[in-house]
C-alpha cells in the first residue's frame, strides 16, 4: 500500500473523530464549517452556570447544618439521630447537585424527571434502611429475645429493601419490573431444589432461634456431643466439648435431636454412688459424706444434698448422693465428681468405715469333725498306642 493512501486514510479517522466531537458538543451535521469560538462560549457559559447552581445549593446545605448545630440541644437529638439527618440533607444536596448538572448540559425533561423520583424513592428506602436496626432491636428487646435473632431480621429485612429500593429505582426508568420479579422467582425455585439440604437448614436454624430451646453460652448434650454452645448459625450450631474440641452440627439434625439442656435453670443436680461393708454403720457412713459434701465449695447448701442407700448389694451397702450445683460448674462436672470420690474414701479410712470390694466367703458347720471324711472315688486309665488294637483297660482303686 502507498504511503499516501496510509495518510489519509489516518487523517479520515482524524476528520471523523473531530466531527463526532462537534457533535457532542451542540453542533450540527448540515453546517458546512465548525464554529468552534462559539462552541467555547456557550461551554464557557454552561460551566458558569452550573458552578453558579453549585455555589447556591452548597451555600444551603452549610446553612442547613449549620442550623441543626445550634439546633441540636433544643431538638434533644442524640448524636445517631444528629448522624442521621446530617446524611438526610447530605443526600439531598448531591441529588439536588445532580438534576442541576443535568438541566444545564441539554439531558431530555424526562430523563431528568425520572432521575428526580427515582432519587426519591432512593433516598426514602435508605432512611428506612438507617433506622430499621434500632426498630428490630427495641422490637426485640420487648419480647425477649436473643442477639442472634436481631442480626437474622437485620439481614433479611436489609435485602428486602435492598431489593425493593433497586425495584423501585429501575421502574422510574421503563423497567418491566414484572417480568424481572418473575424471572429471579423461577431461578430461586431451581436453586431451592438444588440445594433441598441448606435450605432444610436454613429453616431450622430459623426454628431454633424463635423456641430459643437453648441459647449461646448454654451448655447442652445433643447425640452423643456434650459441650457448651458458642454460635447457632443459620446452616449450623457449633458447641465447644470439655476437651476444647468444637463439634459443628448441622441444624437439621439439631431440630430433628433430643436435646438436652443442662444450664436452664439456675442450679443442676447431680449423683455419685459410694460403698460401705455390711458390718459399718450407715448413720456414721452418711455424716462423713455430708461432711464431704458440706465442705465443698462448688456444691450447694440450698437444696440440701442427701446420701441415701441405693442398694443392698452382694458386696456391701450402696449409697446414692445427691448434690447440686451452680449451671457454672457443669464445664467441670467429671472432676468435680472425681474429687468427691476421693474425699469421701479419705473420709472413710479416717472413720475405719471399710471399703469392700468382690469377694467370697465359705462358711463351714461348726458341728462337723475336722477333717471331713470323704469316699474313695475310683480312676480309670487307657492307654492308646499306636497299634490299631486298643490295649486293655486297668483299673484303680484310691
Amino acid at each position: 500500500m502507498p504511503i499516501a493512501s496510509i495518510t489519509d486514510f489516518f487523517q479520515e479517522i482524524i476528520r471523523d473523530l473531530h466531527t463526532s466531537l462537534y457533535l457532542a458538543l451542540g453542533g450540527s451535521a448540515d453546517e458546512e464549517s465548525i464554529d468552534w469560538s462559539s462552541q467555547v462560549v456557550d461551554l464557557a457559559s454552561t460551566a458558569i452556570k452550573i458552578l453558579i447552581l453549585l455555589a447556591v445549593l452548597g451555600f444551603f446545605y452549610w446553612l442547613a447544618i449549620y442550623i441543626l448545630k445550634q439546633s441540636k440541644t433544643k431538638l434533644h437529638l442524640n448524636e445517631r439521630r444528629t448522624k442521621i439527618v446530617r446524611s438526610v440533607l447530605r443526600y439531598i444536596w448531591i441529588v439536588a447537585s445532580l438534576i442541576a448538572i443535568m438541566s444545564q448540559i441539554y439531558f431530555e425533561p424526562e430523563t431528568i424527571k425520572a432521575t428526580a423520583k427515582a432519587s426519591t424513592w432512593a433516598g426514602i428506602y435508605y432512611v428506612l434502611w438507617t433506622s430499621s436496626g434500632q426498630i428490630i432491636h427495641k422490637v426485640l428487646q420487648h419480647y425477649g429475645l436473643n442477639a442472634s435473632i436481631e442480626q437474622l431480621l437485620k439481614n433479611i429485612l436489609s435485602v428486602l429493601l435492598l431489593v425493593l429500593g433497586l425495584a423501585s429505582v429501575m421502574a422510574q426508568f421503563g423497567f418491566d419490573i414484572v417480568s424481572l420479579v418473575a424471572g429471579l422467582g423461577i431461578v430461586g425455585l431451581a436453586v431451592g431444589f438444588a440445594a433441598q439440604s441448606t435450605l432444610a437448614n436454613f429453616i431450622a436454624g430459623i426454628t431454633i432461634l424463635l423456641e430459643q430451646s437453648f441459647q449461646v453460652g448454654d451448655w447442652i448434650h445433643i447425640n452423643e456431643n456434650e459441650g457448651r454452645v458458642v454460635l447457632i448459625a443459620l446452616r449450623t450450631t457449633h458447641i465447644l466439648t470439655r476437651d476444647n474440641i468444637t463439634v459443628i452440627i448441622p441444624n437439621s439434625n439439631v431440630a430433628s435431636s433430643e436435646v438436652t439442656n443442662l444450664t436452664s435453670k439456675n442450679f443442676i443436680r447431680f449423683d455419685i454412688r459410694a460403698r460401705i461393708a455390711f458390718e459399718d454403720d450407715i448413720d456414721t457412713a452418711r455424716k462423713e459424706i455430708l461432711q464431704v459434701l458440706s465442705d465443698t465449695d462448688v456444691v450447694l447448701s440450698r437444696p440440701e444434698p442427701s446420701a441415701t442407700v441405693d442398694e443392698i448389694g452382694e458386696y456391701g451397702v450402696f449409697f446414692i448422693v445427691r448434690f447440686w450445683v451452680k449451671p457454672a460448674a457443669v464445664a467441670r462436672m467429671p472432676k468435680i465428681k472425681e474429687g468427691l470420690k476421693e474425699d469421701i474414701k479419705r473420709a472413710f479410712d479416717a472413720a475405719n468405715i471399710s471399703t469392700p470390694y468382690p469377694h467370697m466367703r465359705l462358711l463351714m458347720p461348726k458341728d462337723v469333725d475336722y477333717p471331713i471324711a470323704t469316699k474313695p472315688f475310683a480312676t480309670t486309665t487307657q492307654v492308646v498306642s499306636q497299634s490299631s488294637e486298643p490295649l486293655p483297660l486297668t483299673k484303680n482303686e484310691q
